[in-house]
């Protein structure tokens, strides 16, 4: 790849014991998701290849989450990238409703060097122990090494290639579209825009990123999230100069135009915005 260069629970239908003992992927929700409201989105298998993969990346072998149509042809491939909560249920069901629609959705456990998230309770300690210690750089050589496999598989077409992420996962989302000019077009849910701090492990963030972006990406933010202020959102309108005001929805196609970089603001929205919206479709041009 080149570009920007880096340094520095329950599932829907549990697999039977012999892949529940080999499995490196947590199952069910987060513990910091809990309680689970019964109006989650639980997505079936039917007619999906769905389930756990391992990867090869320079360091070893990472476990990653795809699903994709079990049907004859090549898929345009969504990566998906998770929140600070890890690859828990709702990002797999994430790339079962990708799948439902047509894509090759893959989700890489980016922290599985680090440690299991899953069952932390604290926000802070997840941050301490785990999300501070993962390196972009090493961020950045996995979603490669997942768009490797994607290709390998032989059922991904990843001359179309998308990515979207949630919450750590959207400033992913903006610093991977940098790093991987080839990517068509990328959504990130909310992330910070602006870095809290000097952080050697992250060193760039989407707002220190926007000069040197060439490919289409929708960012959607809260009005009313603490965690990202809307000056911050300015900021990086300002950034990339991009004035005009976006609807709180996924693009449901181009239109034969280049979509553009933006960064919108759902009036009255905190955190999560409405997260069924991942539901509508993801268009990437050919």
């Amino acid at each position: 790849m080149t570009g920007y260069t880096f340094s520095g629970a329950f599932a829907p239908s549990l697999p039977d014991w012999r892949d529940l003992a080999s499995a490196w992927l947590p199952q069910g929700f987060a513990r910091l998701t809990q309680p689970i409201a019964s109006t989650v989105l639980n997505t079936d298998t039917g007619g999906l290849v769905a389930g756990e993969v391992k990867i090869a990346t320079m360091t070893g072998p990472v476990p990653a989450y795809r699903a994709h149509p079990d049907q004859a042809g090549k898929f345009p491939v969504v990566l998906v990238v998770q929140e600070i909560f890890g690859v828990h249920e709702h990002i797999k069901d994430v790339c079962r409703r990708l799948a439902k629609l047509g894509y090759f959705a893959i989700a890489v456990d980016h922290y599985f060097r680090q440690g299991d998230v899953t069952q932390m309770t604290d926000n802070q300690e997840i941050f301490a122990k785990v999300v501070n210690h993962v390196p972009d750089s090493q961020v950045m050589s996995d979603l490669d090494a997942a768009v490797v496999h994607a290709e390998a598989s032989g059922r991904a077409d990843t001359a179309k290639l998308g990515i979207t992420g949630f919450c750590w996962g959207g400033r992913i989302t903006w610093a991977y579209c940098v790093h991987n000019p080839k990517v068509k077009a990328g959504v990130a849910w909310y992330g910070r825009l602006v870095a809290p701090g000097k952080a050697p492990l992250q060193p760039a963030y989407p707002v220190e990123l926007a000069a040197v972006l060439k490919v289409p990406v929708l960012g959607l933010y809260g009005e009313a999230d603490a965690g990202i202020p809307v000056e911050h959102v300015e900021q990086m309108r300002s950034a990339a100069r991009l004035l005009r005001r976006l609807p709180a929805e996924l693009p449901q196609g181009s239109g034969g135009r280049r979509l553009e970089p933006h960064a919108g603001v759902v009036q009255g929205a905190r955190r999560g915005l409405n997260r069924k919206q991942i539901s509508a479709k993801i268009s990437i041009p050919p």
